[in-house]
């Protein structure tokens, strides 16, 4: 992933950090779950479960459509009464009886979809095109909205705050928990789609949060096979048994607990944070500048920099302010091994106060330790914010030549903790927060948009989102339930020569769990991106095929809901003939000769390759590869490529070698 890709994605989950308030739960359990309201959508033809809290041993009746259901709160209060099956139809009225009475009113019952993930599940439909006229067109009374709001938590919780509402032109505009132009886009127009296919009442339950990874959208439990997030759910155990017990939960003590623990300057006998180190040995590094731009490509570890400067007798004694710029990632300073300043977030800006008495006359010394957890790493601003400047006093500048000694590569050692509080990316927290409050709401199905914040990793992808779906399932206790991805939009600069990209990579693995995992499907949405826009704007079509998905896996529709997708090749002298499956009416080149396939041989140095469509095979050959070995299609961040069947959709991008050397982390 590219550095200003990566800041991009950093950037949008701020953004939407920053723009939070976090949700404010009831103060006391609510006798009815808030997933319960006037207005909302119950699943059609199976259980429906319906719970609150009350006291316990109570008795609890809920009266719906001509039935009676009873059931009897727990030892802890909690109560759950499952509905017997019910038709699509409405409205009706529900009550609940026991120590309090509640009755809600205009009920629907039809089909309920869970339409999760990041800023593209998230974006709403202000912000889609033509969304003036989409928006005073949405006037169906049998589609419902449910937002949950964000929330960060070390713990599941049991319910969130919010409520369902009738669709309306209005209540898509409603600025609700996010803020950001309303209603999901893609939400909205899969259950417009699905509507008019499926004719009954459509409920659309939207728990979405930009800039977020996978990871934090499954249960603590599903994710304690991976290893490398044993160091964020054990920190995530002691934020949540400190918030269970009422004892504070220091993030600071965390992080120098680790420090201590694996950073080798501070375990010398002489620690390099100290005035008097002999630094024999050091190096010399400019300072602005990063570590892979200054004779350290590829180094992900803790580093340290030193820099000695004058104070006058006049100024020493005196308090003082440090500016060092954004540094990439995290840092402790020392000024004359005193500690003045430790800060967690990536290329933020640091500015650190020196305590009167720190600067002595004479010669004095800053100590920086940095943990580059990935990227360019080191100082990343400008000369002018590498400066001291004392109170009262001159400004003294930094920038230039510092020493620099490596302490430790990343690898060797124990995961940094993560800051837990309220960074909605963090292993778990989403889950929490965000969907175990709304379980076991009875739901027909999911629909996925995620993926972008884990393209560096695309590798574990695969394994994660499959194991997410299973959680998933597994928690809402209502079967396999059909479960359909987005795959990641065309995005940035088309690349003049083919190559190896991890945004193709995570389509690859978004791929694959569609065809392994039982009950998936995927829209492939590779032409309709923009290449200046990470969130494009056509999200009509993304519902569109998202809902032609669900006619395929959750109706039973016999309908072609995907473009070609690659099935097998077979080397036919200097040529390669790929089969598909979803040829439907037949395989087309849209506006032209065939775009975007690459050819290698044995050498794996790929070219780009004529092809041509030979009934529903595809030969693809090209001059400068003789024997070839393998094809890659729309293989790119952003690929040119043209490939459809005649229904209009679009064919998956592909390859047809294997993973290039990467090992995947044992669970």
């Amino acid at each position: 992933m590219t550095r200003t890709l990566r800041n991009l994605i950093l950037l949008l989950c701020l953004v939407a950090l920053a723009s939070f308030a976090f949700a404010q739960a009831p103060t006391e359990r609510p006798f009815l779950s808030p997933m319960f309201s006037d207005h909302m959508v119950l699943q059609r033809d199976t259980a429906i479960p319906v719970w609150g809290w009350t006291t316990p041993g109570a008795d609890i009746t809920v009266y719906f459509n001509g039935t009676t259901t009873k059931a009897t709160a727990r030892a802890d209060g909690y109560w759950l009464a499952k509905l017997p099956r019910q038709k699509a139809g409405g409205p009706f009225t529900m009550t609940v009886r026991g120590p309090q009475t509640v009755t809600l009113i205009d009920v629907l019952v039809g089909d309920v979809w869970l339409c999760s993930g990041q800023s593209n599940m998230e974006q709403g439909i202000a912000t889609t095109i033509n969304a003036d006229a989409e928006i005073a067109a949405a006037n169906d009374s049998q589609i419902r909205l449910y937002t949950v709001p964000h929330r960060v938590e070390a713990a599941p919780v049991q319910w969130t705050q919010s409520q369902w509402y009738v669709c309306s032109p209005e209540t898509l505009r409603l600025p609700g928990p996010y803020a950001w132009n309303s209603f999901s886009g893609v939400a909205y127009y899969f259950g417009r789609e699905l509507r008019r296919e499926v004719g009954v009442p459509i409920g659309l339950l939207q728990t979405t949060w930009g800039g977020t990874p996978v990871e934090a959208w499954m249960s603590l439990e599903r994710l304690r096979p991976y290893t490398e997030y044993k160091a964020r759910l054990d920190a995530l155990a002691r934020v949540a048994e400190a918030t269970r017990t009422g004892k504070p939960y220091s993030f600071q003590k965390d992080v120098d607990e680790w420090w201590t623990r694996n950073d080798p300057g501070l375990k010398a006998a002489t620690p390099w944070s100290s005035a008097t180190l002999n630094t024999q040995g050091w190096t010399t590094a400019r300072v602005p500048a990063t570590v892979e731009d200054t004779g350290m490509p590829n180094f992900d570890g803790v580093i340290w920099y030193r820099k000695s400067f004058q104070v006058s007798a006049g100024d020493a004694g005196k308090a003082a302010t440090l500016t060092l710029g954004p540094i990439d990632d995290r840092d402790v300073t020392w000024v004359n091994g005193v500690k003045i300043g430790y800060t967690g977030i990536h290329d933020a800006p640091r500015k650190y106060t020196i305590p009167a008495g720190t600067l002595k006359p004479g010669e004095n010394t800053i100590a920086v330790s940095i943990v580059d957890t990935g990227g360019l790493g080191g100082f990343a601003g400008t000369p002018e914010q590498v400066a001291l400047q004392i109170t009262n006093g001159p400004t003294i500048p930094l920038a230039g030549d510092w020493l620099r000694k490596e302490a430790a590569p990343l690898a060797k050692l124990e995961a940094i903790p993560p800051d837990l509080t309220g960074y909605p990316g963090n292993a778990t927290v989403l889950y929490n927060g965000m969907v175990a409050p709304v379980i076991p709401y009875g739901i027909k199905g999911a629909i996925w948009y995620q993926g972008e914040a884990n393209a560096p990793r695309a590798y574990r992808y695969q394994s994660l989102l499959t194991d997410m779906i299973a959680d998933w399932r597994s928690r809402f206790n209502q079967g396999a339930f059909p479960f359909l991805i987005v795959q990641l939009a065309n995005y940035m600069q088309t690349q003049p020569e083919p190559g190896d990209n991890d945004w193709a990579e995570l389509r690859e693995a978004q791929s694959f769990t569609a065809k392994s995992v039982r009950n998936t499907g995927i829209a492939v949405a590779i032409d309709i991106g923009e290449a200046n826009d990470i969130h494009p704007k056509n999200k009509q079509d993304v519902g569109k095929r998202l809902a032609l998905s669900a006619l395929r896996v959750a109706y039973g529709k016999k309908v072609i809901d995907a473009g070609p997708t690659y099935r097998s090749m077979k080397v036919e002298g200097s040529t390669i003939r790929l089969r598909f499956t979803s040829v439907g009416g037949g395989l087309v080149a849209k506006g032209g000769p065939l775009k975007g396939f690459a050819i290698a041989g044995a050498d794996r140095k790929f070219v780009w390759a004529d092809a041509r469509i030979d009934g529903d095979t595809i030969v693809v050959s090209s001059p400068a590869v003789t024997r070839p070995v393998a094809v890659r299609y729309a293989w790119a961040i952003n690929p040119v490529c043209n490939l459809y069947n005649e229904e209009g959709l679009p064919a998956s991008p592909f390859r047809t070698d294997k993973w290039p050397g990467i090992t995947e982390p044992k669970k």
